[in-house]
């Protein structure tokens, strides 16, 4: 399996936290958040990663080159805004598999991962989601679920119990390519959420932690649970 991380996002929430770096860069007990993504995804089956960059590109390839702990690295700079729709597919061009692991560069959500290659394959799956269950939360829209079918998804109130998208998906390309999209889109908006209640989408639940650095309270809790080494 190969994976696109999305690392292109500027972190204006943080600026006053984290300067001009990319959201991905900001920095988490010493090392960049990022680092912590990658030194989960070394775990697994993964052949290689690319890298979707954006602003401040150099940052992240300057920092962490070709290879992470032995992983081939590749980069794709999105000159402009392509959406996160437009970014995954722009990347898929560098990708030589069938099936690719997206997942946000500024998001914490490790998973077994193992698991969930072994759904989307077995089940031979064209667009595979991630799901979190979560607790008193109104920041997210909520998704409905019928066993691994995606039915609906709700917008952002508040709920006491429910399941939110956790940004982690496994595209298969040929399937992706086949939609009549325009060249800048969004892979929610204009994908995930027209395929609801369609065969072609198919929901994993996880209960690992879930943490997204876009808001100073969320980067903050991030140092809680990532150690550098």
């Amino acid at each position: 399996m190969e994976a696109i991380i999305l690392a292109g996002g500027m972190g204006t929430r943080l600026r006053d936290t984290i300067s001009d770096l990319p959201k991905p860069m900001a920095p988490v007990n010493g090392k960049p958040f990022l680092f912590y993504v990658l030194n989960w995804l070394k775990d697994y089956d993964i052949e290689r990663i690319i890298l979707s960059t954006g602003y401040r590109s150099e940052s992240i390839s300057d920092y962490f080159g070709g290879y992470f702990s032995g992983l081939p690295l590749e980069y794709v700079v999105e000159h402009k805004p392509l959406g996160t729709g437009g970014a995954i597919r722009f990347a898929m061009q560098k990708s030589y598999q069938d099936n690719v692991l997206v997942l946000n560069g500024d998001t914490w959500f490790p998973v077994k991962l193992d698991r969930f290659f072994l759904f989307h394959n077995r089940m031979k799956n064209q667009f595979s989601i991630g799901l979190k269950h979560m607790k008193d939360f109104s920041r997210y829209g909520s998704v409905e679920c019928a066993g691994d079918t995606v039915i609906r998804f709700k917008e952002k109130k508040f709920c006491a119990e429910g399941l939110i998208n956790g940004g982690l998906y496994i595209i298969n390309k040929a399937f992706l390519e086949s939609m009549q999209l325009p060249e800048v889109f969004s892979i929610e908006a204009d994908v995930i959420e027209k395929l609801a209640g369609t065969s072609h989408l198919k929901c994993m639940i996880f209960d690992e932690p879930f943490i997204d650095i876009g808001i100073p309270e969320d980067y903050k809790r991030a140092g809680m649970f990532l150690k550098g080494d």
